[in-house]
């Protein structure tokens, strides 16, 4: 997947990561989602934090600052209620996109 069609996904990738795997810091959620996709899909920490900190004003996730393993300090993301609702909508709307897209790539 191109970068620019990660761009609009970004929100759905990030919300399904967090219900998947709890609280991560940014980094770990990046990691998550190249290695839950085969290495398809690569974020760059430019687009993570900005989209991290959107989510977080819209109260999709929160936050608290934690040690990692390796004994550093980071912010640690996780789902909020309201987030739940947005993954849900988020989910829909791109099965429908999907729906779309091979519904034009039958067309003849």
């Amino acid at each position: 997947m191109a970068r620019n069609d990660l761009q609009g996904s970004l929100d759905l990738l990030v919300l399904k990561t967090l219900a998947q795997r709890g609280k991560l810091h940014g980094y770990g959620v990046v990691q998550h989602i190249q290695i839950a996709s085969d290495e398809l899909l690569q974020v760059e920490e430019g687009s993570i934090y900005p989209a991290l900190h959107r989510m977080e004003q819209s109260g999709w996730i929160g936050s608290e600052w934690a040690m990692t393993e390796t004994n550093r300090k980071a912010k640690y993301y996780r789902l909020t209620v309201a987030g739940r609702k947005q993954l849900k909508e988020a989910e829909e709307s791109f099965e429908l996109l999907v729906k779309g897209v091979r519904a034009m790539l039958r067309y003849a």
